[in-house]
């Protein structure tokens, strides 16, 4: 059974139709609000991405997580991602588990290694190759701090630790649920295959069929190696949802191709078109609830879809139009899925 969630990446983008932008204090606050709304509506899940020296001013994914922990109850809040390979193993490790009692047990990670050279060099990395050793030796290390009572270690990327204990203890055990984010190669879905953890396909504009290949590599790896649980797939679409598929796609044209615009000065188009209507065959997802429903259900059925969250606030989407798809979400489209 797929579980749903909402996404947000905190894009600080002006409102196309009025030219109004948000402070970023009131950007991150509606964040945090989002997940607060996220929980009333329904959703299983709340995750917010991590990003540096952009238009995105999600940079310390943890401090907002600990905002919404500390103003919902239920709802599960994590990274949608962390960029571990630019952080310390240790530090990251702490943070996740304070997280994780700030919230009663309701933590999540997923921690991806990144693509981009200007963040690695910005955090010390010269050399763009360094990312994938690195983020494999950090995210061993993340696991004995939360498995092992006290840790000696020693590696190639940072200090040695000499009979270190992790403080505080996460409420989970033996960990909260940590994801590998990847998808743009093999690397990230064999890592995760191999250590026997879910795995998280980023939220680009390509389309869901386009992960196919990498989707049954993965599946046909973590099988090979016999682990206890299953293997578990998430992803992200983008989606608009209105009372009319006329009013859905009027009112969502001018902030998807804002937010697209924006976007794809970043990580280009991956060779697909990228208009308007092109998009809505592929990675977004738009219309009245009974079409959102249909839709959502064809890309989870494809991919066979553990967790898919939806990203709703791009493009400097304003709060009225947010609250009614959480609405229509909570009451029209949630009870409906699965």
């Amino acid at each position: 059974m797929t579980e749903y969630g909402i996404l947000s990446l905190a894009d600080h983008l002006s409102n196309p139709l009025t030219g109004e932008l948000d402070s970023q204090t009131r950007r991150l606050q509606r964040v945090v609000d989002s997940a607060v709304h996220a929980e009333a509506a329904g959703f299983a899940a709340f995750g917010v991405g991590e990003h540096h020296f952009g238009g995105f001013i999600l940079s310390a994914p943890e401090l907002v997580l600990a905002a919404a922990a500390a103003r919902t109850e239920r709802i599960r809040i994590g990274t949608s991602v962390s960029l571990l390979a630019n952080n310390d193993p240790v530090r990251q490790a702490e943070q996740m588990a304070t997280l994780d009692v700030l919230s009663n047990g309701r933590a999540e990670m997923t921690f991806a290694r990144g693509v981009s050279m200007d963040t690695a060099a910005a955090f010390g990395m010269k050399d763009l190759d360094e990312l994938r050793p690195r983020f494999e030796e950090y995210l061993r290390l993340v696991l004995r701090l939360f498995t092992e009572e006290r840790v000696t270690w020693s590696g190639n990327y940072r200090v040695p630790l000499d009979d270190v204990r992790l403080e505080p203890r996460p409420v989970q055990k033996p960990y909260p649920d940590i994801w590998i984010g990847g998808g743009l190669s093999t690397t990230s879905a064999d890592l995760a295959a191999a250590i026997g953890m879910p795995f998280f396909l980023p939220s680009l504009f390509r389309w869901p069929e386009d992960y196919l290949a990498i989707v049954d590599h993965y599946r046909a790896n973590y099988a090979a190696t016999g682990h206890e649980r299953p293997a578990r797939i998430g992803f992200a679409s983008y989606v608009h949802v209105a009372a009319t598929s006329q009013e859905a796609y009027r009112r969502w044209r001018p902030f998807l191709e804002h937010y697209r615009d924006f976007a794809l000065t970043m990580r280009g188009s991956w060779g697909r078109d990228t208009s308007f209507d092109s998009l809505l065959e592929g990675p977004a997802i738009c219309g009245s609830p009974a079409q959102v429903i249909e839709r959502v259900e064809e890309i989870d059925e494809l991919l066979g879809l553990d967790r898919h969250l939806f990203f709703m606030d791009a493009g400097g989407i304003p709060d009225d139009v947010m609250a009614e798809q959480m609405q229509l979400m909570a009451t029209e489209v949630l009870p409906h899925l699965g």
